[in-house]
């Protein structure tokens, strides 16, 4: 077996069903000691009980892996140090997060209360983010670490009714953007997963055929590849029904007008240009803008 996580020890957040419960039974089988976090709420994310997790635990050592449960919320921090600490306590290290938590509360932005905004934005961001900083030290000590964010298709490109939603799951792409430059000196691969997936938080929004397809096992592969020793660094991975694409946050090549009075008729005019995607780049940090913005204008001197 090509991908395997022997001696590796790996924490899964939202592990309780769904996709989660497949990232983890997938990294058990292929010989990861997984701890299986879960709050064990509703999808609106009410409620609370460690069973969800539990019964992955069991499911897990029926197999003959080893697993812990935890049902720690991700929105809170001491929680997520303590279920870190526990996996050290258990297994002396931790190599792998996969931050998969989250929970809907979807309506359109008109109708939706800033209660429902906040909290779906605190437990996908504010979620990851805590995992993050938790794992963060052990994973520097050790010079070695494997994160996987769960981004959204709603996130890149927006969907009805899911505006707190696609703000919280873009918000993982930025993490992961820095996380990645910061990590990348002490062997911390940081990657964002946009899965398509049949699980609680889409039944009764597709058609049965549709969610046939998308069965969540579909979306784990790239998760495992994601999270490999060979993972890459700072990719956004989608995948769904076995097909795996790859998003991109590129930059265009851009024209340099100058700061005229006229500047804004200028751009309106330009705008077709600007926006042309012919020669556009992927930048490898946020500094790549300036340096192009910058080394238009000074060839515009020349």
């Amino acid at each position: 077996m090509g991908i395997d996580f022997k001696g590796r020890v790996a924490i899964v957040t939202g592990a309780g069903g769904g996709l989660g419960r497949q990232h983890a039974l997938a990294l058990a089988a292929r010989g990861a000691k997984v701890l299986v976090n879960d709050l064990g709420g509703a999808v609106d994310g009410s409620g609370g009980t460690v069973s969800a997790a539990q019964a992955v635990v069991d499911e897990i050592r029926a197999a003959g892996g080893e697993a812990l449960a935890n049902g720690a919320s991700v929105t809170d921090f001491a929680a997520v140090e303590a279920m870190v600490q526990q996996a050290i306590d258990a297994w002396g290290r931790v190599d792998v997060l996969v931050n998969n938590a989250g929970i809907l509360r979807d309506k359109s932005f008109a109708k939706m209360s800033m209660d429902d905004f906040r909290l779906v934005v605190d437990v996908h961001l504010m979620g990851a983010a805590n995992c993050c900083k938790a794992v963060w030290p052990h994973m520097v000590a050790q010079q070695y670490g494997r994160i996987v964010m769960t981004t959204s298709s709603t996130g890149l490109y927006g969907n009805f009714g899911q505006a707190n939603y696609g703000a919280a799951k873009l918000a993982q792409v930025g993490l992961m953007q820095t996380l990645a430059i910061e990590g990348a000196k002490y062997n911390i691969h940081v990657n964002a997963l946009a899965p398509t997936a049949a699980t609680r938080m889409t039944e009764g929004l597709m058609p049965q055929e549709v969610l046939d397809a998308l069965k969540p096992e579909a979306v784990v592969p790239a998760m495992l590849v994601l999270a490999h020793e060979s993972a890459p660094t700072r990719t956004i991975l989608c995948a769904g029904a076995g097909t795996f694409e790859a998003a991109h946050i590129t930059l265009t090549q851009g024209v340099h007008l100058g700061i005229g009075a006229d500047v804004p008729e200028q751009l309106a005019a330009h705008l077709a240009q600007v926006t042309d995607r012919a020669g556009e780049q992927v930048p490898q940090s946020g500094a790549a803008q300036g340096t192009n913005e910058v080394g238009k204008a000074l060839a515009a001197r020349a």
